[in-house]
């Protein structure tokens, strides 16, 4: 199944462009507390098709650490035709380009 996928440069220059984009991030609690992009929704890989009724209507991108949970998510979210965009480089990616970067267990 092919995933699209964009950088964290295009995602932040999307976000800039468009207040309106759902970012998921799937990693765990712990994970999302110690650092998560600013209006990331929590729900980890684990759960994702348990609380897939949670998921605003439209296009999801869908974060982890680097790329490979959240292509995970992806695929088993496709698969359910929700329309879906991997995050290549993940939280860490963005974190080290300096974007916009929050903590603790909210989204802001």
């Amino acid at each position: 199944m092919q995933i699209p996928e964009i950088s964290v440069e295009s995602l932040n220059e999307l976000r800039e462009s468009d207040a309106h984009v759902t970012l998921i991030d799937v990693r765990e609690p712990h994970e999302y507390e110690a650092a998560h992009a600013v209006g990331a929704i929590l729900i980890p890989l684990g759960d994702i098709i348990a609380r897939k009724d949670e998921l605003p209507e439209g296009p999801l991108h869908i974060i982890c650490k680097s790329g490979g949970r959240s292509h995970t998510a992806c695929e088993a979210l496709a698969s359910l035709d929700y329309e879906v965009t991997n995050i290549a480089g993940g939280t860490d990616a963005w974190v080290a380009n300096g974007y916009a970067v929050a903590t603790g267990s909210t989204p802001e």
